[in-house]
């Protein structure tokens, strides 16, 4: 078992950054790949980005390329989205997910059935 909880969430301008954080406890945390995906209301969780266990590979969905970087921390049990250039679509409820069943970039872990653990979220509210 893993528990996630992310944090950074919070309201910013259009142009604007946020860094994201999930910290995770339980187990070896470097067991797992990561991943964020994002929720907005009325639509379905999608995939934002995902991090291999070592964290040498990391795989972005489109909207998220050249503006959204994944890291890790294994030895601090963290994993982050930096966010840069923020527009009001990326408004949406983001979440950390922890997977054992791929590792990137060999699969990219763009399911959501590909997870077995997720966080709470964090809600990120970007104003035009």
């Amino acid at each position: 078992q893993v528990q996630l909880v992310e944090s950074g969430g919070g309201l910013v301008q259009a142009g604007g950054s946020l860094r994201l954080s999930c910290a995770a406890s339980g187990r070896t945390f470097s067991n797992y790949a990561m991943g964020w995906f994002r929720q907005a209301p009325g639509k379905e969780r999608e995939f934002v980005a995902s991090i291999s266990r070592s964290g040498a590979s990391a795989y972005y969905a489109d909207s998220a390329k050249s503006r959204f970087t994944i890291s890790r921390d294994n030895a601090k049990n963290t994993v982050s989205l930096q966010m840069n250039s923020l527009k009001p679509e990326d408004t949406a409820v983001y979440y950390c997910a922890a997977s054992t069943k791929f590792d990137v970039p060999y699969r990219v872990g763009a399911r959501s059935y590909e997870y077995d653990f997720w966080g709470q979220g964090t809600q990120v509210t970007v104003s035009s």
